[in-house]
């Protein structure tokens, strides 16, 4: 390299970057190198050597090139912002639905309920209702038992039970 050239250019590890920095850099001084002007490939070898060039015409390349790349990431940027918002909306959507759906839900388990507890009461109300007809149908069979018991006996001596409306049928 020239004496030009090394008092217009510096090594990039003395430019306070990281090394993930300086490879940013280095790829690009290559990338600008690429367009085939002489400032280029001077850029090109000074990369190649560790330096970056001082020159106004290398500056503005690299300069430009960077420019294009942050408007690019810029770009990138705003398109998954749009996206992450529109997968927000979608989200929240489906949240709103499912809130919707569990609330209705919710609702109809309750209804539910409230109608398993009426149907239980009624049971329960007809199991009573039921069970006082059965002691009054065993108490009827038993009174009819008894009638007939003691009008079996009566029969035996010559008494009819129902005397009475038999003797009313022949007048």
């Amino acid at each position: 390299m020239s004496s030009q050239t090394a008092a217009s250019a510096v090594p990039d590890t003395q430019l306070g970057l990281t090394a993930e920095e300086i490879q940013i850099l280095r790829g690009g001084q290559q990338a600008v190198a690429g367009n085939g002007s002489a400032s280029s490939r001077a850029a090109s070898r000074a990369s190649s050597q560790g330096l970056l060039m001082l020159d106004a015409s290398s500056l503005t390349a690299l300069g430009g090139h960077f420019d294009r790349v942050m408007q690019h990431i810029q770009q990138q940027l705003e398109y998954l912002m749009e996206q992450s918002q529109i997968v927000t909306m979608h989200v929240y959507d489906r949240a709103g639905n499912l809130i919707d759906n569990a609330d209705a839900e919710i609702a109809r388990y309750h209804e539910i309920i409230r109608q398993i507890d009426e149907l239980e009461l009624d049971f329960d109300r007809i199991a009573h209702i039921r069970d006082i007809v059965r002691e009054f149908r065993h108490r009827a069979e038993e009174l009819e038992r008894e009638l007939d018991r003691s009008g079996g006996s009566s029969r035996r001596h010559g008494h009819r039970s129902h005397g009475h409306s038999s003797s009313r049928s022949h007048r």
